[in-house]
This record gives structure tokens, sequence and C-alpha cells, in this order.
């Protein structure tokens, strides 16, 4: 019979488990709700070693939130190959994952929690938003948006947001159904600014150039001319 022996951290890896078990507790119940002692039984720590690693629970929760808001971040990135419709869509799935394994995190972050409204909180989701816009752009193949397009991008993501805080709140629509009119609404936002502008209008023309008879696109262009008829 073999006695476990507890190895002891280095002082980064001690910090990166306490962002780690922060984030999983905090992925349960809103920030709010989560105390300095919680986080230390959960990492098997005494609370004033856990302070010891960070000031206090301000100052953790921003690094837990570093942590997320790369995470999410990463999930807009999306290889340039395929029908932007079809990238979206996987953009948009990735997306929710985060938000499903994240909600009362994610929602505390865009809604109000104990770091919401410091200069580190709010250029952390900013960043996250600035991500989500390059990576868009570069779908697109623009360098040098003009402005009705960085309106479509940003409105985008910020209705993205909304949408998904709104599903947080007793999830009453299918998820899957969501994350198809997400594509769709971006596919509409595009469309009413080029009814305005020749440049939206030729940047539309491009977005649908490869759109299959299968793609959301596509889908969103029966549905309305199904209205129609």
């Amino acid at each position: 019979m073999t006695t476990g022996v507890r190895r002891r951290m280095g002082v980064e890896e001690r910090r990166q488990q306490l962002i780690g078990v922060a984030l999983e507790l905090f992925s349960q119940r809103s920030p709010d709700d989560v105390s300095i002692d919680e986080i230390a039984t959960a990492a098997g720590i005494s609370r004033p070693l856990v302070y010891h690693y960070f000031p206090g629970k301000l100052s953790l929760y921003e690094a837990a939130l570093k942590r997320a808001a790369d995470d999410l971040a990463d999930r807009f990135v999306e290889a340039r190959e395929g029908p932007l419709g079809t990238r979206l869509l996987r953009v948009m799935r990735r997306y929710f994952d985060f938000v499903d394994d994240h909600g009362p995190g994610f929602a505390a972050l865009m809604r109000g929690g104990p770091a919401v409204g410091s200069s580190a909180t709010n250029a952390l989701i900013d960043s996250v938003r600035q991500a989500a816009y390059d990576q868009i752009l570069s779908h697109l193949r623009v360098k040098n948006p003009p402005a009705r397009l960085e309106l479509v991008i940003r409105s985008w993501i910020s209705l993205a947001e909304s949408t998904a805080l709104i599903w947080l709140d007793g999830r009453r629509i299918p998820r899957g159904e969501l994350e198809v009119q997400l594509v769709h609404d971006f596919a509409a936002l595009a469309a009413v600014s080029a009814a305005h502008d020749e440049e939206m209008a030729a940047l539309l023309r491009h977005m649908l150039r490869d759109e299959p008879n299968d793609g959301p696109f596509t889908d969103l262009a029966a549905r309305l001319i199904a209205l129609a008829s």
C-alpha cells in the first residue's frame, strides 16, 4: 500500500490552479455568490494562502476573467475556407458552447459583477469584442472597412451578446435555432445596409457568391420569399 504525498506547487502553478478553480465555481454561480473560503476549499488550501497569491477576490476574479476572455476570443477564430455563412455558423456554435459552459459567469460579466466597471474588466470585454470584429473583417477580406460595414459588424456582435443573455434566462428557445438565427441576423443587417450603399451592396454580393443551396444565407432568402408569397 502506498501513501499519497501532496506535491508542493510552484507560485505560478498555484496561481493557475486557483484561477481554474475560480472559473469552475464562477461557471456554476454568479461571482458575487462565491466566497474566498469556497475557492480555498475547492483548491485544497487555506484561506490565507489564497491571499498570498491574490490580494483579494477582485484580483482573482479579474485573473479568471482574463483567462475566460482569451477563451471566448478564441471561439471566433475560424479558417477562411468555405462559404461565409457556414463559417459563421461554426463560430456561433463555439460561442454558445462557451455561454452554455460558463453561464452565470458570462451573465455576471455582461450584467454586473464584482469587477464590472473596473478599467481592467472593461478592457477585457472590449478585447473580446475587438477580436470578434477583427475576425469577421478577416473573413470578409476587408482591411479598411467603410463606416457602414463597421456598424453592421459591431451591431451584430452586440446582438450576439444580448441574445446569449436572454437565452440564459430560462433557455426558452432551442439553442440551435438561435445559432442559425444569429447567422441570419448578420446577413439581414448586411442586406439592409446594402440597400442604402453601393459599396455594401458589392460586399453583400461577394458574401453570397459561394453560398450553397443548403447554406444558412440561402435558407434565410427562402424563408423571406415564402413570407412574401
